[in-house]
């Protein structure tokens, strides 16, 4: 259990995460109070790194369920192994054969089945997806539940279950509970809205695109070998592309991808041909392409207001 904001930073940055305030309190209260946190913000910002970081930071496993539409149950809480257990039926046959072979009645003979029906119907028979991963670990875990906006409405209400009791009922076995209360992440990039219930649950933390401060030295830490001059002017001009009304705004990996690339092309400085030649890995559309050569160009498009996010406010 950290005991200071401050420790959740520094162990954050240990693991080459730098946390504002904000990430840093909220994780806190999410350990004090044993809460979920929704993390929303634009795709690439670090909220799936969050978790992972935070993970790595405790020692704790990392249990990750990647959401997508048509997610069910089955898939992210367990599936009972039908066949294993036939096949365990088939085995033990000459042995079921001999416990009811003095069975007077057909009840004594049911009641001598129910005996061993432990069998059967246990764990052995479970094939334990991430959620149950996490209820039934004997340590305590991260549970990463990652884009949880791509899931259908179902399978969120099904959420509400495990997060408000952190126990999941099972026809076979009844309800089984968590051995120790994971600390969950749920994240989310806004894609569609997410139900009340879900957000009353959890704590919230939305996490923009960095200022330019913050991205250098995030930067400077992911990629210590290139030069501090060019980092800054890598990082300005990245900032200066998200000002721009582009279909897909560069993320916080992909500035990092470019500045690797700059490092393996071993660049000195930033030349318009370097630009021209090296764009393609920050922009992934071709109208965006074209916006920022008219940048480079110096023919700089009037900033985008920047929206507020769906729910809370603007960190």
């Amino acid at each position: 259990m950290v005991s200071a904001i401050d420790e959740v930073k520094q162990r954050l940055a240990a693991q080459g995460y730098i946390a504002s305030d904000e990430i840093a309190t909220t994780v806190f209260l999410a350990e004090r109070l044993g809460k979920p946190v929704l993390v929303e913000g634009p795709a690439g910002v670090g909220k799936t790194e969050l978790a992972k970081a935070w993970a790595a930071a405790t020692g704790r496993p990392l249990i990750r369920l990647q959401c997508y539409e048509g997610l069910d149950e089955t898939k992210a809480l367990y599936e009972w192994e039908y066949a294993k257990q036939m096949l365990y039926t088939q085995l033990l046959r000459d042995k079921l054969n001999a416990v009811l072979a003095d069975a007077a009645t057909l009840r004594e003979a049911a009641d001598r089945i129910a005996q061993e029906e432990d069998v059967f119907f246990s764990l052995r028979f479970l094939l334990p997806r991430p959620l149950l991963k996490a209820i039934l670990s004997e340590e305590p875990v991260v549970l990463l539940i990652d884009e949880i906006d791509r899931a259908d409405a179902e399978f969120e209400a099904f959420l509400l279950e495990v997060l408000s009791d952190f126990q999941v009922s099972v026809p076979e076995l009844g309800t089984l509970r968590a051995k120790h209360t994971p600390l969950v992440f749920l994240t989310s990039n806004n894609t569609r809205e997410l139900s009340e219930a879900l957000k009353r649950r959890c704590l919230y933390l939305f996490i923009d695109y960095p200022t330019l401060e913050q991205e250098l030295a995030i930067v400077r830490r992911k990629v210590p070998e290139l030069a501090p001059q060019l980092a800054r002017q890598a990082v300005e001009l990245v900032q200066r592309l998200r000002r721009l009304d582009l279909k897909k705004q560069p993320s916080i990996s992909e500035t990092l991808d470019w500045a690797r690339a700059l490092v393996a092309l071993n660049a000195q400085h930033l030349d318009r041909q370097t630009l021209e030649s090296t764009l393609a890995v920050l922009l992934k559309h071709e109208a965006d392409l074209q916006r920022g050569r008219r940048l480079l160009g110096g023919d700089e498009e009037p900033r985008r207001p920047r929206p507020l996010p769906r729910w809370g406010v603007d960190a």
